[in-house]
């Protein structure tokens, strides 16, 4: 088999994971397209690997090593994008960019005599009293 059959084919999924990082808006989208990237290096190491005919197998092993990081980076980045959307309601990612206001604002902070009262909920109801 030669070379270039997967390096293209990995060239390919490269470029079409990175058209979904820089195009996409949806942030569940961008996390899938980031996959297809690292996909794409690991068919690299395998297929560079099965060319050398190397006796220790160090692409397979660093193949083995990114899909335990890919697997890392999913679970955390769909917890933290399903955070996000619970939160803010939404998981487009230019809606996102001013998360440092956001988070300031809703940190516990004590409230300022300035501020105007607040009505307090209902503890029966669960809702704020009319």
């Amino acid at each position: 088999m030669h070379l270039a059959y997967p390096a293209v084919l990995a060239a390919l999924l490269f470029c079409i994971g990175l058209y979904g990082v820089l195009a996409r808006r949806n942030a569940v989208l961008v996390l899938m397209s980031v996959e297809l990237m690292l996909n794409a290096v690991n068919l690299n190491l395998v297929a560079f690997d099965v060319w050398l005919r190397d006796t220790l197998h160090a692409g397979q092993a660093l193949t083995l090593f990114t899909i335990t990081v890919a697997a890392a980076e999913i679970g955390l980045g769909l917890a933290v994008v399903l955070m996000v959307f619970r939160s803010h309601g939404t998981a487009d990612v230019d809606r996102l960019r001013d998360l440092t206001d956001s988070i300031a604002s809703t940190t516990d902070s004590p409230p300022s005599p300035d501020d105007p009262p607040s009505q307090d909920p209902d503890p029966v109801k669960g809702k704020a009293a009319a």
